[in-house]
């Protein structure tokens, strides 16, 4: 008799999804890089013989954006130990919101945080999340916004990271070494504008960790596991 074909074990994260792991992840990897809408993209997967509606598409997107970023984290690599950090703006909802994001001397991203308001806590807790990714850096370069810098000397009169002792974190501001991660936040905002504005808080932060992961890996900055 025949061997009966064994069924391959379907990811939990996908349960009781109609359709394939495989579409589902190449739906999710084109609309994150590239400048395409949802319906733009339900038309590409009609031409592959695949009918899904944008609405899916976009839960998609929502959904496992931050599972990809999640399971990928474990291979990236660590990044240098110059930091320079600096905010843009994003519009959600009709609002100006601000995008906190790091990147080392050499373009790698380090952390990025979605917040609604510009000051000392929304600073705190960037900073935090980027310490508890990285290891310590050697110096935080900074634009002149005070708030900034005066949650870092608070982080470090609290011993979250070496500011008292020998070889402490150098934090510094300058306009022309910032220019790298200025330049890098055109980058992402070049695929955000077509999104024409996010109605959810939420939904906008899952997404551009999405976008963020997807800039991360043609920088190289994955360890390609053996299989």
């Amino acid at each position: 008799m025949p061997k009966r074909r064994r069924r391959r074990r379907r990811d939990r994260i996908f349960a009781k999804r109609r359709f394939a792991d495989e579409v589902i992840l190449l739906c999710v990897r084109w609309y994150l890089p590239f400048k395409l809408s949802y319906r733009d993209l339900s038309r590409v997967m009609y031409e592959l013989g695949i009918a899904v509606a944008p609405c899916t598409i976009l839960r998609w997107v929502v959904r496992y954006s931050i599972e990809l970023t999640h399971r990928c984290q474990q291979y990236q690599k660590p990044v240098w130990r110059s930091w320079r950090a600096d905010e843009t703006y994003v519009r959600i909802s009709g609002r100006w919101m601000y995008l906190y994001r790091a990147v080392d001397e050499r373009g790698y991203t380090g952390a990025s945080h979605l917040s609604r308001t510009r000051d000392m806590r929304a600073a705190k807790t960037f900073f935090r999340k980027a310490l508890k990714q990285h290891r310590q850096p050697r110096t935080i370069t900074l634009d002149g916004f005070e708030p900034s810098h005066s949650a870092l000397r608070r982080m470090g009169m609290r011993n979250e990271f070496n500011y008292r002792f020998e070889n402490p974190v150098r934090i510094r501001s300058s306009q022309y070494l910032n220019n790298i991660v200025e330049q890098d936040h055109r980058r992402i905002k070049f695929r955000l504008q077509p999104m024409l504005s996010f109605k959810s808080f939420c939904s906008a932060r899952r997404v551009i960790v999405g976008n963020e992961l997807m800039r991360m890996i043609p920088k190289c900055q994955f360890f390609i596991p053996h299989l």
